[in-house]
């Protein structure tokens, strides 16, 4: 995923979830943020952060924020960015654990859910659900960062598709680098973790990758340990 008109800027405050208050060029800019998480480890008063430059003359914000350093640690935080990357990288057959699909089909409704993407291979099909993942604690990534009841829903329905005969995946992308484990976040949402432990007993493929990431691209990375 590459963006474009790449600028760099010191992050102020977050008045809410969609506004942040950035410093660029001297000037205090109000801009949007591509993530309605807390994010609060990351989006520190005085971290750089990088943001893209809208050609829309009409938006009422110029700017979007999609990356921010947490220490030396680059993290992209657009949480639009990951199906996009999990896409293309099907496609290009880098996760092999997913390659040479014969059909790939994004947004796929399932009884009350819509998951990330529905695949065919061979006599196989199956959904793939993409869970961004920006929160690092102790070089180990962990989702959630806030608690999901969406997420925890989606959990349980992608477990009932492997009951239906389905091979489906849940798939965290690490928006981050150079991190070599992830875990579920049990402190912030037990009923999640139990969930995607549940998930895995019954079936479930679960895979975790970490990202190349910066400032103005973000691409799949490597496979990581699943600690769960």
């Amino acid at each position: 995923m590459k963006y474009t008109n790449i600028v760099e800027g010191t992050f102020i405050d977050r008045p809410n979830r969609f506004i942040a208050n950035v410093l660029i060029n001297d000037k205090l800019e109000k801009v949007h943020v591509k993530n309605t998480g807390r994010c609060k480890e990351i989006l520190k008063k005085g971290t750089k952060v990088y943001l893209e430059k809208s050609n829309n003359p009409n938006r009422k914000t110029k700017y979007s924020l999609i990356s921010a350093y947490k220490g030396d640690l680059l993290i992209n935080i657009d949480s639009q960015v990951p199906n996009d990357v999990v896409y293309s990288s099907i496609l290009s057959n880098k996760i092999p654990e997913i390659s040479n699909v014969d059909l790939l089909k994004r947004e796929v409704n399932y009884k009350n859910s819509r998951f990330d993407f529905y695949f065919e291979k061979d006599n196989m099909k199956g959904f793939i659900e993409v869970k961004g993942v920006t929160l690092e604690i102790d070089g180990i990534s962990l989702f959630p960062d806030a608690p999901t009841k969406r997420g925890t829903k989606h959990i349980h329905e992608i477990t009932s598709s492997v009951k239906e005969g389905y091979n489906s995946y849940i798939f965290f992308l690490i928006q981050m680098p150079n991190i070599g484990y992830f875990k579920p976040n049990v402190a912030m949402d037990k009923e999640f973790s139990d969930a995607l432990l549940l998930a895995k007993e019954k079936g479930v493929n679960l895979l975790a990758y970490n990202s190349i990431v910066e400032p103005d691209k973000i691409s799949l990375g490597e496979r990581i340990k699943l600690l769960l």
